[in-house]
């Protein structure tokens, strides 16, 4: 019995070591690499059904955007536009004004501190700062709605947000006035427009304008826990330069909002209540701080 154990084992032995002596005088076939999965990422969403019919989304927040809008021509605010050279040497250009609203409605940027600029390789002019701060920020309003087709993305967290992002396309340019096409995400509780990231197009070649910068990225601050207002703009962009591209970097801040006048008949917000809005109590004096923000800061 001994010695049939002692020839097992040297047999078990054996068959262990084998491979591994093979192995050291002669490689043998390589194994095959391990079989990756690729998994490709559609380039439309295709997310379930919101909790609540898409139309009743879109038609909350169309609703919310005129409220927005009219509490927003109620302020004035300091506005900062700078542009940056993102280059080694690179510069910097800035400028400061105040945005109020004139008697007969419409906005306009008065400058409070002398442009400064060391830029070395682009140029920036009041005329383009005039136009930067003239962008569309309060375009799919009831009226605006049917001039585009929106797609559902799916729900989306920024910050300590959720919101229903959907994509927004215009349905037909204009040769007029430029349309917007991009995403918006809209509060899942207030059913506001928290932020916004797009271009605005017409049939004219270009953005329409001299600007460098074709995309924005907007983001929003809740005023008095229902106001979702406009307070942070960016663009990235390249163009071309002596030296090859040039990045560019543009960032547009509202600080210091004051009211100017008491909105005329500002509806509330539309959150839950699927009824007509109803008229809000008058803010008062002075200046507004935010309490909510989707700003990076």
């Amino acid at each position: 019995m001994k010695r049939l154990l002692l020839f097992v084992c040297l047999t078990l032995l054996g068959c262990w070591f084998a491979p591994l002596a093979y192995g050291q005088d002669d490689p043998g076939p390589m194994a095959p690499p391990p079989k990756f999965e690729v998994k490709r990422i559609p380039a439309e969403p295709h997310p379930g059904p919101p909790p609540i019919p898409e139309a009743e989304i879109i038609a909350r927040f169309s609703l919310n955007e005129l409220v927005m809008k009219k509490e927003y021509d109620a302020y004035n605010f300091t506005q900062q536009i700078r542009v940056e050279e993102l280059s080694n040497p690179g510069g910097k250009f800035s400028v400061t004004g105040e945005v109020y609203t004139r008697p007969d409605g419409t906005r306009y940027l008065r400058i409070t501190k002398p442009p400064e600029s060391n830029l070395k390789l682009t140029n920036f002019s009041l005329e383009d700062v005039n136009t930067i701060a003239s962008l569309p920020l309060f375009f799919l309003t009831p009226d605006e709605i049917a001039n585009y087709s929106f797609k559902y993305a799916g729900e989306d967290q920024l910050d300590q947000i959720n919101t229903y992002a959907f994509q927004v396309t215009p349905k037909r340019l204009s040769r007029t006035r430029r349309l917007f096409e991009g995403a918006v995400w809209v509060d899942e509780q207030d059913f506001a427009i928290v932020k916004s990231f797009g271009k605005f197009e017409s049939e004219i070649s270009g953005n329409g304008t001299k600007l460098p910068f074709t995309m924005f990225e907007t983001f929003r601050e809740n005023f008095q826990d229902k106001y979702w207002l406009p307070t942070y703009t960016r663009s990235d962009d390249y163009i071309e330069a002596s030296g090859g591209e040039l990045h560019l970097h543009l960032v547009i801040r509202n600080t210091e909002f004051k009211l100017n006048a008491p909105p005329a008949a500002t509806a509330a917000p539309v959150a839950n209540a699927p009824a007509p809005p109803s008229p809000a109590e008058t803010p008062s004096k002075g200046e507004t701080p935010p309490k909510k923000s989707t700003s990076p800061g």
